[in-house]
């Protein structure tokens, strides 16, 4: 009787439901090797969950996986996209349901080992799925999972929206997490601990709420859904906020400007908290761009005016804008005169004339002519900027930036004979991102460059089969997080990506 009902709610996506106790806890799960294990060099693990015990199934996903299989040559290749593809959907969907007395779908999404919702990660986790979603009313499919995670992101931006990681909803009936930080965080403003799990400013949080609103739109063109549920309130609150933050550092009196927003943590790392007692270095007035006191990494940002991070909120809330006109908004205009303030900002603030490169985007500016020089493996980054549809893949400033960023002269470029990347401060020095590798992959037409590249990713789990955070460079055994959704997720969108663009690098052998 038991396995009827487990298949009837796997049927219906909702597997979550179907767990019990017997079911092992993913994070030690996931640091270990099961049978049955793939036929190549690497001899990659099966790392997916009993069937009973994943979070949400969805038809179109393992059909997907069927279809990759007569696809992809390499057996390594295969059983780490295998893997990795449906781990948001197979391990941290923790709940999707509906608001109290309401019709409002929502959907909880953790980051994997951290079970708490970034809302950047969230939007991208979902993003992995882009190409298979369809428009559908029905609550247990691919679309009622992207507008459940929509309206609860848009709950948070509305209650919260200087904050970046949230608790589940008390609807879920899920226990709230704890915060080792909490207790050493001065944030103003303050915050619910009971609806927040992390108060980091960061742009790209807000513009993570916009690029998944538009993901779904753009491929189900469902705008009755954004007529409901206060998404357009959500917009406004965002409008606000970055509004708020357009600000520099003094007023034209010489006296300081109070910021909406300051952080300060009681920490021995530099990254983990704001200098200037919680504003960070002054930023100068009438840049048009707007303050991110942390990147997406998590990390404080060195000047608060961060390209990648406005290039994202330029980008998306332009193409919002489109949403927001389809429902008879009034929001319109606003949105896409900031949009294009943001816009011209990065084009005249960030652009750098660089001896060796030419003209490039700086990561970091301040607008009195300070530039921060590198690039981050968190998305968004420079490198990302074509998926951030802030510039096309051939455009001349991008491309001499994008040669910048993969070479030695960035200082978090990190490379050795284990594994070459894009790292940061997040994980310091000598730690190579897999994230960048797939950001880079997915920027590129170079054949070449493909072929390394998945050399690299597929040789480097440790024998786990899954993608890590980063890779020591010099030891492939010295990684962070074993259960990175957002990372399993870009992997997988890679290999979809280049099933349509490069299909014939996928008939070949990566041993």
């Amino acid at each position: 009787m038991r396995s009827t009902q487990v298949f009837l709610l796997q049927s219906l996506g909702l597997c979550a439901l179907a767990q019990n106790q017997t079911c092992p806890k993913y994070k030690e799960y996931s640091t270990q090797r099961h049978e049955p294990f793939s036929a190549g060099r690497y001899q990659l693990p099966y790392q997916r969950p009993a069937p009973e015990c994943r979070t949400f199934v969805l038809p179109e996903v393992e059909q997907a996986i069927v279809e990759m299989k007569s696809v992809i040559a390499d057996p390594d290749l295969f059983r780490l996209f295998e893997n990795a593809f449906p781990n948001t959907l197979d391990t941290t969907v923790s709940w999707h349901g509906y608001a109290a007395g309401s019709d409002e779908e929502l959907t909880f999404i953790t980051t994997g080992d951290i079970i708490a919702s970034w809302l950047r990660d969230s939007a991208n986790q979902l993003r992995s799925y882009k190409a298979l979603l369809v428009a559908n009313s029905s609550h247990d499919s691919l679309a009622g999972l992207y507008r459940g995670a929509i309206n609860l992101q848009g709950r948070y931006i509305r209650t919260s929206p200087f904050c970046n990681a949230f608790q589940a909803p008390p609807e879920s009936g899920l226990p709230t997490e704890t915060n080792e930080y909490a207790a050493k965080d001065t944030v103003k403003p303050t915050y619910d601990e009971k609806f927040v799990f992390e108060c980091k400013y960061e742009l790209d949080s807000l513009a993570a709420f916009l690029q998944l609103s538009f993901d779904y739109y753009d491929k189900t063109k469902d705008a009755e859904f954004f007529g409901k549920h206060k998404w357009l309130a959500t917009v406004e609150q965002i409008l606000n906020v970055t509004n708020s933050l357009l600000v520099g550092s003094y007023n034209e009196d010489g006296s300081l400007v109070e910021l909406p927003y300051t952080f300060q943590r009681e920490t021995t790392s530099a990254s983990e908290t704001l200098s200037n007692e919680g504003t960070s270095a002054p930023i100068r007035s009438g840049t048009g761009l707007v303050r991110s006191a942390f990147r997406p990494s998590d990390d404080s940002s060195i000047y608060q005016l961060l390209i990648p991070s406005n290039m994202q909120f330029s980008s998306y809330l332009e193409k919002c804008a489109d949403i927001a006109e389809s429902i008879g908004s009034s929001l319109v205009h606003e949105m896409r005169e900031m949009a294009s303030g943001v816009r011209a900002g990065i084009e005249k603030y960030a652009k750098v004339s660089h001896d060796e490169f030419g003209e490039i985007y700086a990561f970091e500016v301040d607008g009195y002519g300070s530039r921060n020089m590198m690039d981050d493996a968190n998305v968004p980054s420079l490198l990302s900027a074509p998926l951030l549809g802030y510039v096309n893949v051939s455009d001349e400033a991008y491309q001499a930036t994008r040669k910048f960023v993969l070479s030695k002269m960035n200082p978090y470029y990190n490379w050795g004979p284990a594994f070459s990347g894009i790292g940061g401060p997040h994980q310091g020095p000598g730690q190579a991102w897999p994230m960048s590798v797939i950001t880079s992959l997915l920027t590129t037409e170079n054949d070449d460059e493909i072929r390394d590249g998945l050399k690299r990713l597929v040789s480097t789990t440790d024998g786990l089969g899954l993608i890590h955070e980063s890779i020591n460079t010099f030891n492939v055994s010295d990684w962070t997080r074993q259960w990175f959704s957002w990372a399993n997720g870009l992997f997988g969108e890679m290999l979809l990506d280049l099933n349509e663009r490069k299909p014939h690098l996928l008939g070949e052998s990566y041993q």
